[in-house]
């Protein structure tokens, strides 16, 4: 049988797995088993039992639980009230004025969150009844906050970044700081956006009379500095080499811990609840890696991937079309599958296509990240919309409206760090090996 018909077959029973609401784990892992059985002469039993147990004890996996705990103990204090006061009197006279307190807010959250779900419910927990209050526009509010809150996949440290990179076997510090310039130019874009819309039509945002002098804006921007120290100290940690992600993922949770409890709001309960909320999450994206993993060594046995690469490389597409195919490919399947799912199942077949034409794989992780934060605001899987949608009430189809504008900008940065890669790998290159 052929490896496009072996190939169709496969994925054909993945897609009637999901479908049927199969756990995605367990989904992965039959697949492999049948491709393992049906189409090779290995021992299916023994490369299960190898492949889990060697996968299982990761050392690069065990920042995951770390940084997901962080956040979860970070949600639960008063984070994103103390973002809120000290942000908005810098902001108040801004083009778009407060929208870009959403912006910044998300971004901040998402540095210490890692999680496009949590920064979402954190930051829109708190900034949309504001916003409301205010007599901002409703798109406005929905939009920013969903595009927004796509630069937790990003900005490190990021979750998927993790999963990325123990996938591929990538550095995860140098991915980390990978997204460092990356995320900075979404939040320009985005903010750059916000304001030339304000611009064009200001009768959409409404008139703030509070004036702040810089006394007092200084005196609300320390509410910003304990968390700023924290993001601060886990990338500066990781960036200088004096940690690896690792261990600055378990200062980081020292540190959360003490700025939770410092707010006042943070008790044992609370702890508690961020514990079994990371367990859960931990525990989710550990067992679809497991089921990746072996889905990986099952490919490998099989030879598709690189068979399909080969074939792909007959085409002899230019690195530029490849990425084109790519997109249009990624955008399709993340309207179906979550940000994580996504990575873990095509990493192994399309990683090998990408290294045929020379496209370095630290920069394919960040290129596909990008392109993941577009999946989390396309409906019907869009993860963001979701989260929205339960704070606000408002239709989902609605929410991806007001999303669409973050939508084209995701794209459009997708497209700058194609044209100029300079903005992904000179901050890598820089820490040397």
């Amino acid at each position: 049988m052929s490896d496009p018909a072996i190939f169709a077959i496969l994925l054909a029973l993945l897609i009637g797995l999901l479908a049927a609401g199969l756990w995605v784990a367990l989904a992965l892992m039959v697949m492999a088993f049948v491709a393992i059985a049906a189409f090779t002469n290995a021992p299916e039993g023994l490369v299960l039992a190898t492949t889990l147990w060697g996968h299982s004890h990761s050392w690069p996996l065990a920042a995951l639980p770390l940084f997901i705990l962080m956040g979860e103990i970070l949600l639960r204090s008063r984070l994103s009230e103390d973002m809120f006061t000290g942000l908005t009197p810098w902001l108040a006279r801004a083009p778009g004025r407060l929208l870009h307190v959403n912006i910044l807010g998300c971004a901040i959250f998402a540095a210490v969150s890692g999680s496009s779900a949590a920064t979402a419910a954190t930051i829109g927990k708190m900034s949309v009844p504001e916003l409301k209050a205010r007599g901002y526009p409703m798109s406005l509010i929905l939009g920013t906050l969903a595009g927004s809150a796509t630069l937790g996949l990003l900005i490190p440290p990021s979750i998927i970044l993790i999963v990325y990179g123990v996938a591929t076997e990538q550095s995860i510090a140098r991915l980390f700081v990978a997204g460092i310039l990356p995320g900075t130019m979404l939040i320009v874009l985005f903010s750059g956006y916000v304001a030339i819309r304000a611009l064009m039509a200001p009768h959409l945002i409404p008139f703030e009379s509070a004036r702040y002098s810089f006394g007092e804006k200084l005196h609300a921007a320390r509410r910003l500095v304990p968390v700023m120290l924290l993001i601060g100290g886990v990338i500066g940690s990781i960036y200088t080499g004096i940690a690896s992600p690792t261990d600055a993922a378990a200062v980081g949770v020292v540190l959360s811990v003490v700025l939770a409890l410092s707010t006042g709001s943070f008790g044992w309960r609370d702890f508690r609840d961020a514990l079994l909320g990371a367990t859960f999450t931990s525990c989710m994206i550990a067992f679809i890696l497991l089921g990746a993993s072996f889905l990986t060594i099952a490919m490998g046995f099989t030879g598709i991937p690189r068979n399909l690469a080969a074939w792909i490389g007959g085409f002899d597409l230019s690195p530029y079309a490849l990425l084109a195919v790519l997109t249009l490919f990624f955008i399709v399947l993340g309207c179906f599958l979550d940000g994580i799912s996504l990575v873990v199942l095509t990493t192994s077949i399309i990683l090998p296509m990408v290294q045929a034409v020379g496209i370095d794989p630290l920069w394919f992780g960040i290129y596909l990240v990008l392109v993941v934060e577009m999946s989390q605001i396309t409906p019907p899987v869009g993860f963001n919309l979701f989260v929205i949608q339960g704070l606000t009430g408002i239709d989902i189809l609605r929410v991806a409206w007001a999303a669409l504008p973050f939508f084209l900008l995701l794209l459009l940065g997708a497209a700058i760090i194609t044209v100029f890669p300079q903005i992904v790998t000179v901050l890598p290159n820089a820490m040397g090996n």
